[in-house]
């Protein structure tokens, strides 16, 4: 039962971590939630990509999407011939927002890998790498 009480404890800490940034900025959790998928993961840039990726409710995103979109912090465009996937980019006025919420992913990454080597923390990602892709795997079907 370890490993699920620590996956509540991360999930409650990075909760703690990134509630201040988005208020600070006046947004959504899911609205931060979003801009920081789009900074950290560029080449998943539609919302589909971010309902698949985060498992995330396709209303709940679109309507952060169309939020952002208001508020000039995001930007949609369309590949020619194809009107039904708009690939979403950030926009300049979403640069410091972002920049802060990556900033406490940092510290974050920085706090929780305290005391561990540098042969540690690659073995850490390795093994959460890992994980990532079996979990992927295991829900394939329930796309």
């Amino acid at each position: 039962m370890e490993f699920w009480d620590h996956l509540f404890l991360f999930k409650r800490l990075y909760d703690q971590t990134m509630e201040p940034i988005a208020q600070r900025w006046d947004l959504t959790r899911m609205e931060l939630d979003i801009l920081l998928f789009l900074a950290n993961a560029p080449a998943y840039d539609t919302a589909a990509d971010i309902v698949e990726r985060r498992r995330l409710t396709k209303s709940h995103v679109s309507v952060s999407i169309h939020s952002l979109v208001r508020r000039g912090w995001l930007e949609r465009s369309y590949l020619p011939g194809n009107r039904k996937s708009a690939h979403l980019r950030l926009l300049p006025a979403s640069a410091p927002a972002v920049a802060d919420g990556q900033a406490a992913q940092a510290a974050l990454r920085v706090q929780l890998s305290q005391g561990m080597t540098a042969a540690e923390r690659a073995a850490l990602e390795s093994a959460i790498t890992r994980i990532g892709e079996n979990l992927r795997l295991a829900l394939k079907g329930d796309a």
